[in-house]
């Protein structure tokens, strides 16, 4: 059966193209995806295999299915428990419940409502031991007792690997089975199943090389000395050596190994010593608006939002103008060097010196959504949040009152005494308010209490800069270390609609495989602050001629030095400041227009062609690929809103 397919799309939007030839019967196939994040949010990978959970199950219907760790709490919050529609998935599923494993499947409540089946890593605990003596019989890879992550993983592991023994027993030789397995806490399981020659298709996909994190926090100068670096030696100084050696088993045990980005590729190609066979980038699921200016409405519906938050936070210092404000932020893991966080407070007091100095009357409010330990809200912000709803209720009864008695008026023909509309009473109780909103400290930095406040780099840093919100500063930070939730007592936004409100997000990554923040702004139409070290804006370089025209800013930090980067950033952040209120309004219609580029509808098809180059090499007698045939785009022209393509 060949495997060799044609993409030819009309429209970007369009449904991905159909076989042309000998079609590639998906009924005759199984795909499970393995991950440590299904149905458990951790991190971004969480993200790539919610969003892409739609298409997948528009293509593959019931045979695909999601496999992860069992949390109670999550299976009662997102998953409605069912029976498997295949019989042999409830047999394999019994093999193990059998032998006092619990195994639970369902539907994961997410759009496209995926098959998800979840392994009790508790409840098989006590084979620990065992596998660990597996494992090192397998490949030599041994795992500390201390490391729980490493052994819970190797515990999913073991249970997937005989759950997919059980399963390949059942199905015979029909229907193949395809696994793809996320990052190497799914490492242990792909392994096992290679080791023990279970007939079926491998993926591998790393997100991130571990060992890459690990040396970019350490602030090493990464990129310029990635083939000089002895990894083992390396891996072993950090304890994460183990970690290190499951990561490195499963990329070379994968019949195909993929990466996110071209940068992590170059990375993974000196830390994991294996090219990667595709590069399958991150999408969202966009979701597009009948009219362009509904995405503009809602900007300025959330921008209101946070006014109000500014409104109460800088209570008693509000001596700028909310309509001439703008409103930055940076989003992310609290891993300070590596999100940029560095180079990001060391260019707004830069910002800050060149506003002042053009006696620029822009104001910029600067939030860091980044979390942190905490023990409680700070009470200066809770303070100010109770100040400003006090005020807003004072001025609502006065107005009340003001206009009952303008309408009585008018409806007798007079018009009122303006000095008279109001009593002595009235005065009273606004002068009261006008008293309540005076402060004789700064308005906080943070809206919380920190547990290592001194020591915090964020704040450190801010100390350092002098950036602590007075009255002749231009540029306010408000760090707010905590995910946001529409049910805060502070700031009670969702994070979709926190982005949609604010006017550029900046995220100068030193590493980051793809960035999943730069994306969300561009799908919400919202422009933003990037670096070529990053995936996303290494494709974003890569396709689109010229992404400042399009909000995209990209900051050279592979090759100028950290001084040069910084300028950089501030200048590009500086410019935008002077732009006009249409002009901005322009930038964020040409922002939105890039979002059918990040589309999983698009971007989904780099996954269809790992998986058809891992039938071809788990299976060669059965499956046929073209190895004249590479998947590769052209670069786009956002203008004509259709990716040129070849195949």
């Amino acid at each position: 059966m060949p495997l060799s397919r044609s993409l030819s799309m009309t429209s970007l939007t369009g449904v991905l193209p159909a076989w042309e030839e000998d079609e590639l019967p998906v009924e005759d196939l199984l795909l499970f995806e393995v991950s440590w994040e299904v149905t458990n949010k951790v991190g971004g990978i969480y993200t790539v295999i919610q969003t892409k959970a739609k298409i997948t199950v528009d293509e593959w219907g019931d045979n695909y299915y999601m496999m992860g760790p069992y949390f109670e709490h999550n299976f009662k919050t997102q998953v409605e428990s069912c029976e498997p529609p295949n019989p042999a998935i409830r047999k394999a599923m019994d093999a193990l419940i059998h032998n006092g494993c619990q195994v639970h499947f369902g539907r994961w409540l997410i759009e496209g409502s995926p098959y998800v089946i979840l392994f009790d890593i508790g409840s098989a605990a006590w084979n620990l031991d065992r596998w660990k003596g597996d494992l090192w019989d397998t490949c030599n890879i041994g795992l500390p007792f201390h490391d729980r992550e490493a052994n819970d993983s190797l515990i999913l592991g073991s249970l997937i690997a005989w759950f997919f023994k059980e399963l390949t027993d059942h199905l015979g030789d029909k229907p193949n089975v395809i696994s793809h397995f996320h990052e190497w806490q799914a490492g242990p399981g792909l392994i096992l199943s290679r080791s023990r020659k279970i007939p079926m298709a491998t993926v591998f996909t790393t997100h991130a090389t571990l060992l890459g994190r690990y040396l970019c926090a350490g602030n090493t100068d990464f990129y310029n000395n990635l083939d000089k670096f002895n990894i083992d030696k390396e891996a072993g100084e950090r304890q994460i050596y183990h970690r290190y050696c499951l990561e490195r088993a499963a990329v070379h045990c994968a019949h195909v190994f993929t990466t996110v980005s071209q940068i992590t590729a170059v990375e993974a190609n000196h830390m994991l010593h294996r090219k990667p066979d595709v590069v399958t980038p991150n999408g969202l699921n966009v979701k597009k608006f009948s009219a362009m200016h509904e995405f503009q409405n809602l900007h300025s519906t959330n921008k209101a939002q946070i006014q109000e938050f500014i409104r109460g936070h800088f209570y008693g210092h509000l001596d700028f103008n909310l309509d001439k404000t703008l409103i930055f932020f940076i989003a992310g893991r609290y891993e300070f060097s590596n999100k940029g966080a560095d180079i990001f407070l060391e260019s707004l007091s830069r910002l800050n010196y060149l506003l002042r100095v053009h006696r620029n009357d822009v104001t910029v409010v600067v939030f860091f959504i980044m979390p942190a330990k905490t023990n409680n809200f700070n009470v200066e912000s809770l303070k100010g949040q109770a100040v400003r709803k006090q005020l807003w209720d004072t001025a609502h009864a006065v107005k009340e009152k003001f206009g009952k008695k303008l309408y009585d008026a008018l409806l007798k023909g007079q018009i009122p005494d303006l000095n008279n509309i109001l009593d002595r009473d009235d005065f009273t109780i606004m002068k009261r308010a006008i008293y309540a909103t005076q402060r004789h400290s700064l308005p906080p930095v943070t809206t919380h209490n920190m547990l290592d406040d001194s020591a915090d780099p964020i704040l450190s840093n801010i100390r350092r800069v002098g950036l602590f919100n007075s009255r002749n500063d231009r540029v306010k930070v408000v760090f707010h270390p905590e995910f946001l939730s529409s049910t805060s007592p502070l700031l009670p936004m969702d994070y979709e609609d926190f982005v949609r409100g604010c006017n550029l997000g900046v995220f100068p990554s030193y590493y980051e495989p793809w960035g999943y923040t730069p994306g969300e702004c561009t799908v919400m139409g919202i422009p933003s602050v990037t670096t070529n070290l990053s995936g996303f804006g290494c494709f974003m370089e890569e396709h689109v001629s010229d992404p400042a025209a399009y909000g995209i800013y990209i900051v050279d930090r592979r090759f100028r030095s950290a001084e040069e980067s910084c300028n950089q950033l501030t200048q590009f952040m500086f410019s935008f400041c002077q732009q006009s209120r249409r002009q901005r309004i322009i930038q964020r219609n040409r922002t939105e227009r890039l979002s059918d580029l990040l589309d999983w509808r698009y971007l989904g098809r780099f996954y269809i062609h790992a998986r058809h180059l891992a039938l071809s090499r788990a299976f060669p007698d059965k499956f046929k690929m073209d190895p004249m045939a590479p998947l590769k785009l052209m670069p786009w022209d956002p203008n004509d809103q259709r990716p040129s393509h070849h195949m």
